[in-house]
């Protein structure tokens, strides 16, 4: 067991299975103590069921002792079931010092074919569930003058992903309220980051189109310990100096991703008009233009 996050208590949204799994197990590993939310649905949203989060708490205390871990099955989706996991903390172990948003949903369809009802179910609960949960403990976190908020985002909002608009829409939104928290909480000491995490899991193994072999490989050199690792870091005092940026972890490779900004300026003393753009601009910016990639595209390599 180890000690960068002793005297700690982690809220860990989602985390019944998968990666929330693995972040919750590992941040008890180096002595945290652990709120396991999770409703217990199915990955497209539906149904309920205690039980996963019940077994991850389980595996803490037996491996722990009793009184480091505690289940929690609000939705993130909601504004008062949110305020309920930050006050599961209060009152179990006094207070709060890491959150992890890791909390989501699929709906996945092509865009011409999305329902209103399709886009809505996926913000809910990733960015609105992100929003929620991090806008609960903040006063806690502000009056302590110490936090940690780390949020999931994904590839699929940073590059591209095909029959994801709602997905991608959710996780590209939380990477950038990830840097305005940061940016208006940096004065009481909170950071927050994102994790764009790959990693084995239901989420990835429900996309459709991937084949068994394709599973197999990904299962095999993409575990969610992996992403684990990289949340512990973040959360731990050590990674105090780390706020508003992007990380990845894929198998033993570690991503610090870039942020938009300008790569190429034109300036024209007499202004611009669209047909100046159409002579000047357009050739100019023609080699600087991103292409319309997908994740598998720019990670065109095997994890190792």
């Amino acid at each position: 067991m180890g000690t960068l996050l002793e005297g700690k208590v982690a809220v860990v949204t989602g985390s019944g299975r998968g990666i929330g799994r693995s972040i919750a197990l590992a941040m008890a590993d180096q002595g945290a103590k652990v709120v396991v939310n999770d409703v217990g649905a199915a990955v497209s949203g539906e149904g309920q069921d205690a039980t996963p989060a019940q077994e991850v708490v389980q595996s803490i205390t037996q491996k722990h002792g009793q009184g480091r871990a505690v289940v929690n099955t609000d939705s993130v989706a909601d504004w008062n079931s949110a305020q309920n996991i930050v006050k599961t903390a209060i009152d179990t172990f006094g207070r709060i010092d890491i959150v992890v948003n890791n909390a989501g949903i699929l709906r996945d369809v092509i865009f011409h074919r999305m329902t209103p009802e399709e886009f809505d179910a996926v913000m809910k609960v990733h960015l609105y569930g992100a929003f929620y949960v991090s806008r609960a403990a903040i006063p806690h976190f502000r009056a302590q003058e110490s936090g940690a908020f780390i949020h999931m985002t994904s590839t699929s909002g940073l590059i591209g992903s095909v029959g994801q608009v709602n997905y991608a829409a959710a996780k590209l939104g939380i990477a950038g309220m990830s840097r305005a928290i940061a940016g208006d909480s940096a004065r009481y000491k909170v950071r927050s980051n994102c994790i764009g995490p790959h990693a084995f899991s239901r989420m990835i193994e429900s996309i459709p189109g991937l084949s068994e072999e394709v599973l197999k490989k990904r299962a095999e050199r993409t575990s969610p310990d992996h992403v684990a690792k990289l949340a512990v870091f973040l959360a731990c005092d050590a990674a105090s100096e780390i706020t508003g940026n992007i990380f990845g972890a894929r198998g033993n490779e570690l991503y610090l991703y870039s942020q938009p900004r300008p790569i190429r300026i034109l300036m024209k003393e007499d202004g611009w008009t669209p047909e100046k753009m159409v002579e000047i601009a357009l050739p100019a910016w023609r080699s600087g233009l991103t292409k319309l990639e997908r994740t598998g595209d720019v990670y065109n390599w095997e994890s190792v």
